[in-house]
């Protein structure tokens, strides 16, 4: 039926003839042999793969089915699929969290490791985000319902997952290309064994009593070159890799980009929200007579009536400030009046007195300042942060120093991809000064400032013809020409961010870098495992051949290595869920 409705030559058509033709040559206790075995390394092949799948069966069964409903004083237990979006949820202490929210009362630590990879509670307390599928831990949550069951951050990743593992790999699709060729072509040259010698050169067509027939010798050579092992030795492998690296918090959207990751040699990083933050926070606070950050009395001064004036603005710069003076439990007033100065400041009224803070280029020409708080701003900015000044009404108290902080991991991961031997590169909108400071500090080796979107994908494709393999990791929506541009994108923050998830190749869904290095070994290890099952397939099939074509093997012997080798190379596949 096969031949005969999808005209294709397959396995089972292989083994079909391989059978047929044993039973007309009498063997009928090979034939039934034959077809056994085969059946018994179909079964071992999806067996084996079915186990591969059995990660994406546990992030299904972290999907609570119902969720206590809160309606005023009632409560009510309800399908998670009635939720709607604003409704008002309760999860008691050890129980999974049944949609994703925001904490409206409560405080307790969550266990989010199946959603981000993160393998410790975090403390949430209210406003805080929390996942459909984490589990709470001691205390009592309130949530209110931010998305729809279908749409939460659990139901996107497995269905993420379920299609990743539909994509095939290139070299899935290579060798199933390979296997329509081969198997026709591997039953031409059967044939011409089986009539061949007999009819040229009067070689025995069936068996004689010292040995086998070159009819005989040509079905054991079909039954060898089953290309069994050889197509399922690529799909097991590259779903044991996607589901590993799920298990971490990390997303591959398939074959193809598992591949390319494994074979990337340089990574250009955007710098803010990747390599950074991307949250100015205060650095330093200094005045004429206090020239540390420390909590004294004057610095206190200075950052409290900062935030008078920044109250009321929403720069990030003013968040950096308010964010500083909540963190050291500090008071201040609001202030009155209060004017943006575009580009340059901003300037209010404090219990009477005009108070401005602003860029230490804007002080430069406006408020004159003692030379010691002059070369403090220079030195700040010669250090890649900026200066911020303050004017009290009377004189200028001081400077505060704001950058966009480091992340703590970006210094140990870049060093970590500089050992595997990847390059690393930074791309950023900021200026050369602040970019090459952050350059130096994270140790990349190469840093592009000044760039625009399309500068950044004009970089990419400088990188690709220096390059093999060029990999992009950026917040997934600013950086999405970029992303695109390069042989894999990859998107932080996935768990908050719907269209990172969208647009990248790849998905770091804790929003860490540390789990990129660990997806990168895993995908050379999968590039080696699908290698190396290559060769075993093939090496094993070619000297069963060379023993077939010489009549030293029989069909027994040849299905139970065919069978054999199924079971090596998906058993080797899958010790990538083991990495």
């Amino acid at each position: 039926n096969t031949l005969r409705i999808n005209h294709e030559f397959n396995i089972n058509m292989l083994m079909t003839i391989a059978a047929v033709g044993a039973v007309l040559l009498g063997e009928y206790l090979e034939s039934a042999t034959v077809i056994f075995l085969f059946a018994i390394g179909e079964a071992l092949e999806g067996y084996t793969a079915d186990r591969a799948r059995d990660s994406l069966r546990s992030l299904v069964a972290l999907k609570p089915a119902t969720a206590t409903r809160i309606i005023g004083d009632q409560a009510q237990v309800v399908p998670v699929e009635h939720l709607a979006i604003g409704d008002h949820i309760r999860v008691l202490g050890g129980e999974k969290i049944p949609m994703d929210g925001e904490v409206l009362h409560g405080h307790s630590s969550v266990n989010q490791a199946s959603i981000t990879g993160e393998s410790l509670p975090i403390a949430k307390s209210p406003s805080d985000t929390v996942y459909a599928g984490s589990i709470n831990g001691e205390g009592v949550l309130d949530i209110r319902v931010t998305k729809r069951a279908q749409d939460n951050t659990l139901s996107r990743i497995i269905e993420l997952v379920q299609k990743a593992q539909s994509v095939r790999a290139p070299s899935q699709r290579l060798i199933d290309s390979f296997a329509h060729v081969y198997t026709p072509a591997v039953a031409i040259i059967a044939l011409l064994v089986a009539f061949v010698p007999p009819i040229l050169f009067g070689q025995p067509f069936y068996d004689t009593a010292t040995e086998h027939g070159w009819f005989y010798r040509a079905l054991s050579m079909l039954v060898i070159a089953c290309p069994c092992a050889l197509v399922i030795s690529t799909p097991v492998t590259v779903i044991s890799a996607i589901t590993s690296v799920a298990r971490r918090g990390v997303l591959i959207k398939g074959g193809a980009h598992l591949e390319a990751l494994g074979q990337v040699n340089a990574i250009a990083f955007d710098k803010t929200g990747t390599l950074t933050r991307g949250k100015p926070t205060v650095t330093q606070t200094h005045t004429d007579n206090c020239t540390e950050y420390a909590p004294c009395p004057e610095c206190d001064d200075l950052i409290r009536l900062a935030a008078s004036i920044e109250a009321q603005s929403t720069h990030p710069y003013a968040q950096a400030i308010l964010s500083d003076v909540s963190t050291r439990s500090l008071g201040y007033t609001t202030a009155e009046n209060v004017e943006i100065l575009t580009g340059r400041g901003v300037r209010g009224l404090v219990n009477g007195k005009a108070v401005t803070i602003g860029s230490h280029r804007y002080f430069e020409d406006t408020f004159t300042h003692t030379q010691h708080l002059c070369d403090l701003a220079k030195q700040i900015e010669s250090d890649g942060q900026t200066a911020v000044m303050l004017h009290d009404g009377d004189t200028v108290r001081g400077v505060i120093g704001i950058a966009d902080t480091v992340r703590d991991e970006s210094q140990s991961v870049v060093a970590e991809l500089q050992k595997m031997g990847i390059t690393s590169v930074m791309l950023t909108g900021d200026n050369h000064t602040v970019a090459h400071a952050i350059g130096a500090q994270v140790g990349v080796d190469t840093v592009y400032a000044e760039l625009l979107p399309e500068d950044k994908v004009q970089t990419i494709k400088t990188l690709q013809t220096t390059y093999k393999k060029v990999a992009m990791i950026g917040d997934g929506i600013n950086d999405t020409p970029a992303l695109a541009t390069a042989q894999v994108g990859i998107a932080m923050g996935g768990a908050g961010t719907a269209q990172a998830m969208e647009t990248a190749d790849i998905v770091l869904m804790a929003d860490n870098l540390k789990q990129l290095p660990f997806s990168i070994r895993m995908a050379r290890f999968a590039r080696q495992l699908i290698k190396q099952n290559i060769v075993l397939s093939f090496g094993l099939k070619a000297v069963f051949l060379l023993l077939a074509l010489t009549g030293n093997v029989s069909m027994l012997a040849a299905v139970f290595a065919d069978v054999g080798m199924s079971l090596i190379v998906t058993l080797n596949g899958m010790r990538a869920l083991k990495k």
